[in-house]
């Protein structure tokens, strides 16, 4: 991305060298790692587990057309339903057709950097040069934080109850059962609830506890460092939370119901690409059984280190939906088309968007 390296040297003289950092992680370049490890665990496993007449079972019928088509219907569901939450978080600060970019920015984002560097740092910078204010940018960033664990932490245990300990990997039917897929799960299914929590308590129970909290672990020699970041953070929390009472309950609901849609979306996607690819025999109790896996698989992939979760969610895919996809070379195929969809797209539309937003907002701005 050309353009990133003059904007310090013109209109941006005032960015902080964090600001800088994250434009400069904006950069088109980013995009050679991911893309390098996704193709790279790809090719691995085809070259250990490519079998002709195991690709040869995969019958490409109007009925696989089809249902592919449903799940790029899904795919793009799910963009505008976070649109729309950005538009009700905003409360008429955006216009939603500039909804739809900024969404395609922080994807973009999410696609080149971990999910814990990616996401929030970029959303706060993009929105602070759209001329947001520091509170409600502050606000929209923690509350979809919010609103997202909120989704996780509290479909998973009724889908518990429904399914069984199935859904966190094939074969579990006793919560005994634990192997590396499960210890991963419980250990993301916990640090979610716990920062999910953290945040909620900041925004709506107490934000000066939080503040408190935070200092207070600055006090530990070993953390002593980041006294200046936790009172930074502490006092965003504070400023989110009183921007808060300038939501209704009806944006709240919103709020919640764009989420909800987004995220059952973005798995009901990946069920529609399982159906059409490998048909395999559902009922109802089956679809919900495939869709609670795969919530546990995102849990999981929300901690991975990797850009995006490149190659992790390749590789995860066919050990967590082996019961579903019981053949790994169709597993791997149909892996790589669920991932040609909500990832790689991504970063081919944000290599054309992220460039045309700096460029109007740094230079012809």
């Amino acid at each position: 991305m050309s353009q990133t390296q003059p904007i310090s040297r013109q209109k941006n003289s005032n960015l902080t060298d964090e600001q800088l950092q994250v434009l400069q992680s904006l950069r088109a370049s980013r995009m050679i790692l991911p893309i390098g490890i996704g193709l790279s665990v790809v090719a691995l496993l085809l070259w250990k587990q490519y079998k002709p007449h195991e690709f040869s079972k995969i019958e490409w019928t109007t009925h696989t057309f089809l249902w592919i088509f449903a799940a790029f219907v899904l795919l793009v569901m799910r963009h505008l339903a976070f649109s729309l939450r950005m538009y009700i978080l905003a409360q008429g600060h955006f216009s939603f057709r500039k909804c739809i970019e900024l969404i395609f920015i922080f994807e973009f984002s999410l696609c080149i950097t971990p999910t814990t560097v990616g996401g929030s740092a970029v959303s706060l910078f993009v929105m602070t040069q759209e001329k947001l204010s520091a509170a409600r940018t502050t606000t929209i960033v923690i509350y979809k934080m919010v609103l997202d664990t909120i989704f996780f932490i509290g479909t998973l245990p009724i889908l518990f109850l429904i399914a069984g300990p199935q859904i966190i990997r094939p074969g579990m039917f006793h919560i005994s059962d634990m192997d590396w897929r499960a210890r991963i799960f419980f250990f993301s299914y916990l640090g979610m609830a716990a920062y999910g929590t953290f945040f909620f308590v900041g925004l709506f129970v107490h934000p000066k506890w939080i503040k408190q909290f935070l200092v207070w672990w600055t006090h530990f020699p070993l953390l002593s460092r980041f006294q200046q970041s936790a009172i930074k953070l502490g006092d965003e929390i504070i400023l989110a939370s009183k921007d808060m009472k300038n939501l209704g309950w009806k944006q709240h609901i919103g709020a919640f119901i764009c989420t909800w849609t987004a995220w059952t979306c973005k798995f009901f996607l990946i069920s529609c690409l399982i159906i059409g690819i490998v048909n395999p025999p559902m009922t109802a109790l089956r679809e919900v059984l495939l869709y609670s896996r795969l919530e546990s698989m995102f849990i999981i992939m929300a901690f991975s280190p990797s850009p995006g979760g490149a190659g992790f969610a390749e590789f995860a895919f066919g050990h967590f939906l082996s019961d579903f996809v019981n053949i790994a070379s169709v597993a791997l195929i149909t892996a790589f088309i669920w991932r040609l969809m909500s990832y790689y797209a991504y970063l081919a539309a944000g290599a054309i968007i992220v460039p045309n937003w700096i460029r109007k907002v740094f230079m012809d701005g």
